[in-house]
């Protein structure tokens, strides 16, 4: 065998450390994303929160779970991995397991802040852990089992979560959570231990000071506000697709698998559409995914105008049937996982080349800063639009007739006009924003020359 396909093999090698963080990755994906699908729900259904007080509730607690993480990077460098694993995933456990257990509005608001102060620790935790128990050969390999890890915890959760949720009822969707987070606990007490290699660590001065430095570039500020407009749309997955879906087509729906295609097409096609994109400046290729979201907003919004052709059902080669509905969202969520391919991996390489030598992680710790903006504004301008046009079926008039209820509903597509709108303004302003800093880049290059 010869010593280039030794080092090949040996390359895949990797310390238990790093199973084991992929494990307990694995568990708390499935734990978050089965909880986070049917969140408005159980804050709706079960809680008793209005469609706007839900979709400012959930606007903070995602917000924060975007925001916390790279604060808390530094501290769980000054406790030690284990400890901040422990305190991670026992503060989940705490946090979903209550949120099933005490469903009153003051108990649910705590424990909601629970989970979101314990998932903002996992974030550098496990990260850094799959940084920790790699080495510079094999770095690249292990963060990309990491990232089918954490796909695969992400469609685990939400394709078992519709069997609880209508089986034994929404809050149970919490216990299942708990429990995830518990096995994870137990691994981390029981099996993880510290890896003795040096791992450069940065103090909260340090990460205010790089806070500072990005606030400072108008160029990454402006980027990442328009980058929010594509994320404003994708929140929509969890801020307003489960809710339209039920509201729609019934309790038998299941709009946890519907969000489970993006995941899908993403893993599916991230690495070809990269590859084939490569050559292209990071700009372009994200030009290209944001004037997919347009287009992915109107397909949500068509399955009105495909039922006038259809009927009721669309019937798919004698095997089985499906509502309009579920086709255009589909279509939706698919186009929008392309998109994703185009934008996500281009943004953070684009992000990582303006920030100074030696401080690109730092600077992809806060690249995530247009999720925090994106769930501000997605989720509370959702709870409005919900309101408006697709509004809760307990807040409506006793005794109304199947007709009458059909019109209530009859204009709930139009929520979605409002994303196309999102989507137009944001790719407009990336175009912008491109042919701006290319001729501001062309003229510094002519002065210097």
């Amino acid at each position: 065998m010869s010593t280039e396909n030794t080092a090949e093999k040996e390359s895949w090698k990797f310390p238990k450390a790093f199973w084991y963080a992929n494990f307990m990755e694995l568990c708390e994906r499935a734990a978050y994303y089965g909880f986070f699908i049917v969140l408005t729900l159980f804050l709706t259904d079960i809680v008793g929160f209005t469609d706007i007080e839900t979709g400012i509730i959930v606007a903070f607690f995602y917000g924060g779970l975007y925001l916390l993480p790279t604060f808390a990077g530094a501290y769980v460098d000054k406790i030690g991995f284990k400890k901040g694993l422990i305190l991670a995933f026992g503060l989940l456990t705490i946090g979903y397991f209550f949120l099933g257990a005490f469903v009153n509005k003051p108990s649910v608001l705590f424990f909601l802040f629970v989970t979101m102060v314990g998932a903002s620790l996992i974030k550098p935790l496990i990260s850094g852990t799959i940084a920790k128990s790699t080495t510079e050969k094999n770095r690249a390999r292990g963060f990309s089992l990491f990232y089918w890890v954490v796909n695969i915890g992400a469609f685990g959760g939400k394709t078992f979560v519709p069997y609880i949720r209508q089986g034994l009822g929404l809050e149970y969707v919490n216990f299942f959570s708990a429990a995830m987070a518990f096995i994870a606990l137990l691994f981390a007490i029981f099996f993880y231990t510290e890896s003795d290699k040096e791992y450069e660590s940065k103090s909260i001065d340090d990460i205010i000071r790089s806070l500072k430095g990005i606030l400072l570039k108008p160029r990454l500020i402006i980027l990442t506000v328009i980058i929010a407009g594509f994320w404003i749309i994708q929140g929509q997955l969890y801020a307003t697709m489960p809710k339209y879906v039920i509201r729609l087509l019934g309790e038998e729906a299941k709009p946890e698998w519907l969000a489970n295609v993006n995941p899908a097409v993403v893993v599916l096609f991230v690495v070809l559409i990269t590859q084939l994109t490569k050559k292209k400046k990071a700009v372009t290729a994200m030009i290209i995914g944001m004037i997919l979201m347009p287009f992915s907003a109107l397909a949500m919004a068509m399955s009105q105008e495909l039922e006038k052709i259809t009927g009721p059902l669309i019937n798919v080669f004698d095997l089985f049937t499906v509502y309009p509905l579920t086709v255009m969202m589909i279509t939706g969520i698919a186009i929008q996982g392309l998109a994703e391919c185009f934008i996500s991996p281009r943004f953070l390489e684009y992000f990582s080349f303006q920030a100074p030598k030696g401080e690109e992680g730092l600077y992809l710790g806060f690249s995530h800063l247009h999720s925090f903006i994106s769930a501000v504004l997605g989720f509370i301008s959702s709870g409005f639009l919900l309101d408006a046009y697709c509004p809760d079926p307990k807040t409506l008039p006793a005794g109304l007739t199947e007709i009458q209820r059909a019109a209530v509903y009859a204009d709930a597509h139009v929520i979605w006009y409002y994303f196309i709108g999102v989507g137009l303004v944001s790719a407009t302003a990336l175009i912008i924003f491109k042919f701006v800093t290319e001729k501001r880049d062309a003229k510094k290059a002519e002065q210097k020359s």
